[in-house]
Formats: C-alpha cells, sequence, structure tokens
C-alpha cells in the first residue's frame, strides 16, 4: 500500500515552463487527503525549487541538491551533507584539466563565473528535453535570480566556502563535448566518497556519496515508519536511479531514459502531459480496486 510519494522535479513534475500543471496538483492533493505523504526530490538547490511549489499552494518536504540537503514541510532543515576540501580540489582539477565549465552549490547560493555559459547550459536542457527554449524567459529567470542573489556572480571560485557556516554541497558540470563528459564522470566516480550522477545529457551532478535521492528518500521513510516497500517514486534522469532501485513502485516518465524504464514497475506520460498526476492516480485506483 502505497504511503509516500516521491517525484522529481525538471522533466518529471515540471513542465517546460517549469510549473506544475494544474492535473498534477490535484492529484498530489488528492494523495495527500489520504494521508500519503509527498515529497520533493531534486537536483535543484530549494531556493530554486520551492518557488514552483510554492506558486502552486502546496506544502511538502524536500529532497534538495540530489539529497544533499533534506527539508520539512516547514522548510526546517533536517539533514545536510557537504563536500570537503580535499574532494572539491579533485573535482574542480579534474574539470579543469578537460576544461569543463562549472557552477557551485551552497547553503547560502549558487555561484558562477559566467552566466552566459548558465544560459548556454539551459537552453541545451530544454532542447535536450524535446522542448523549445524560451531564450528570452530563461534569460529573465537567470537575472532574476541574480537580483534576487541566489545567483551569484563572481571572477573566480577560490574564495567560496571561506564565509563561516557556508558550505559546497554540489557542483553541476556541463560540456557539449560528451567524450570530455564521460571521461570526468569516470574518473570521479572511482572515488568512493563521490556521488556522480545527471539530469540531462552532457552535464555531471557531482556530490558526496551521502547525498543521493535514494539516501534521502530511504531516511524519510525511515522517520515516518514507512517501508521502502511502500513508496513510490517517480523519475526521468540518471539522478533518480538511486530512489527508483529502491522503491516498491518505481515509475518512469515516458521522457525518461531508458534505464530507468528498464527498472521501473509503470512507465507514465510526459511531463508536458501531466505524468506524475497520472501516475499517482493510476496507483490510487489501482489500489482502491484492490482493497
Amino acid at each position: 500500500m502505497i504511503k509516500l510519494i516521491a517525484s522529481d522535479m525538471d522533466g518529471t513534475l515540471l513542465n517546460a515552463s517549469h510549473e506544475i500543471s494544474e492535473e498534477n496538483i490535484a492529484a498530489i492533493q488528492h494523495a495527500q487527503s489520504l494521508g500519503i505523504t509527498v515529497v520533493i526530490a531534486t537536483g535543484r538547490a530549494f531556493y530554486e525549487a520551492n518557488e514552483p511549489v510554492e506558486k502552486a499552494g502546496l506544502k511538502m518536504p524536500y529532497i534538495c541538491l540530489n539529497g544533499a540537503e533534506v527539508r520539512d514541510e516547514t522548510h526546517n532543515i533536517l539533514n545536510t551533507s557537504h563536500l570537503n576540501d580535499a574532494l572539491i580540489n579533485k573535482i574542480t582539477e579534474a574539470l579543469n584539466e578537460e576544461d569543463i565549465y562549472y557552477q557551485v552549490y551552497t547553503n547560502l547560493g549558487i555561484y558562477t563565473e559566467d552566466p552566459q555559459r548558465d544560459l548556454d547550459i539551459y537552453i541545451d536542457i530544454a532542447e535536450q528535453g524535446g522542448q523549445e527554449a524560451d531564450v528570452e524567459k530563461i534569460k529573465a529567470g537567470i537575472q532574476g535570480r541574480i537580483d534576487n542573489g541566489s545567483l551569484k556572480v563572481v571572477d573566480n571560485y577560490d574564495d567560496i566556502g571561506k564565509v563561516p557556516g557556508e558550505i559546497v554541497m554540489k557542483i553541476l558540470a556541463f560540456d557539449g563535448d560528451l567524450e570530455k563528459i564521460e571521461r570526468v564522470s569516470a574518473k570521479l566516480a572511482q572515488s568512493p566518497n563521490l556521488a556522480i550522477s545527471s539530469s540531462s545529457r552532457g552535464n555531471i551532478e557531482i556530490t558526496h556519496s551521502d547525498a543521493q535521492k535514494g539516501n534521502a528518500l530511504e531516511m524519510i521513510a525511515d522517520q515516518l515508519n514507512i517501508d521502502m516497500k511502500d513508496v513510490l517514486a517517480v523519475g526521468d534522469n540518471l539522478n533518480d536511479l538511486s530512489m527508483l532501485s529502491r522503491v516498491g513502485y518505481p515509475v518512469a516518465m515516458q521522457n525518461a531514459i531508458d534505464e530507468l524504464k528498464e527498472i521501473a514497475i509503470h512507465i507514465t506520460d510526459t511531463n508536458e502531459q501531466s505524468g506524475v498526476g497520472k501516475a499517482i492516480e493510476h496507483f490510487i485506483k489501482a489500489e482502491n480496486i484492490n482493497s
């Protein structure tokens, strides 16, 4: 019996406009009305993830930065994992050797050396997802994040983490040269203290090995005394693999990569067609029929 649901955001819960559809909102609220806990599980930082959720009028716990940060529905931080100086140096040396651009995510914000490269990343993510990139809207979003301080433009990354209390939680790297991405991914994957995943073609999401969506989801399930066989998880890309591989109800989006579809017990519609909402209602209906 499903007692806990976890959903990825980009390519899953969110459409091309980075919004949660009315169908998805209604299905989440239906599940919550039945006593099912619904959790956001995303590679985004909290300050990026909360905006579309709050706009939709929803309240949910968050697994952010692929599990590097966990918050309850009132936004209190329950758990964090971070990269120490030795791991940061290992990562940045490998990326710099291949001249791969990257952003640094901390508990205080996202750092970039080149907002134009950020624009290229978001355009590529949209296009790889089969969507037409709204360049002006993406530009406005980047500028809005710079204006509100969540995206910080710096000349270089040397002083990040030197502010008291600031910790580095994720490094997001991107390059259109997939051979370079594969080489760096393979090299960094040799470290037992690093988790290497991806949220779109051409990027690498690097966190501490403790910071994986599956680990964080299992922690939440344990706190709620819920067996993982009673958990449903929905996703579309490699950074969702750790949670889909652990739950009793793994669901892949129609637009998901093949690795997720291979382990899924159900393939739902695309993110543009409210696939998360359809999956939730499918299993709620199935359980009502069988009860």
